[in-house]
């Protein structure tokens, strides 16, 4: 079977669409960012070789180093969102007509979920990078593609909300609290100033329009 990030899009969207529970919004949430981490790259590769953009050469260079590597990461976390999901569907499918049975899946589900805040989270944390490059894209990238480096912003932002809701809904059903409130506190942290930044890198490349 192949991986989820190799099959087409018209493929992946049809997943999307169907009854199936994977991919959901967790796997949108991963391309969304994989699409802005591609679109500052994009940017990148239209302004690094550009002799009225030779100042720049350097640093976009260095951008895009890293927007690649965010890029790999991001669609790698595709397949890992698809993977936590399944598994937490596995556990809440176990035998549950015994005490020892009952204890033992609420035990798996309980550490699943541990498992599918983490990985949102970590999707969350590539998201808000993704914003953080899109602004130096948008800063020094060429004039005559800066519209994708506000793509690039508005894909992050989404991604970033998107990762976060995913947070939500699993620290939500954890019985560890003290995990889960520690994994809300690293979420807010990350979330924090990103909904002013992604608007003043947007307004930043639409004055440049």
């Amino acid at each position: 079977m192949n991986e989820i990030k190799d099959k087409s899009i018209a493929v992946f969207l049809d997943e999307l669409a169907s009854k199936a529970a994977t991919p959901g919004g967790g796997s949108a949430a991963a391309v969304m960012g994989a699409q802005s981490a591609a679109l500052t790259s994009m940017v990148c590769n239209l302004t690094i070789g550009k002799p009225k953009y030779a100042e720049v050469e350097t640093d976009m260079q260095a951008l895009l180093d890293k927007s690649e590597a965010l890029r790999a990461k991001l669609t790698e976390m595709i397949k890992a969102d698809v993977e936590v999901f399944d598994q937490l569907m596995t556990c809440y499918g176990l035998p549950k007509e015994s005490d020892e049975e009952k204890a033992a899946r609420s035990e798996q589900i309980q550490a699943a979920l541990k498992e599918a805040t983490i990985v949102p989270l970590d999707c969350a944390k590539a998201c808000a990078e993704a914003i953080r490059l899109s602004r130096i894209a948008a800063d020094k990238g060429n004039l005559g593609v800066i519209s994708d480096a506000g793509v690039a912003v508005m894909a992050g932002y989404a991604a970033l909300k998107s990762a976060a809701l995913n947070v939500y809904i699993n620290a939500g059903s954890l019985k560890d609290r003290d995990f889960a409130d520690a994994k809300l506190a690293e979420l807010e942290s990350i979330l924090q100033g990103a909904d002013i930044a992604s608007e003043e890198i947007y307004q930043l490349v639409k004055e440049k329009l």
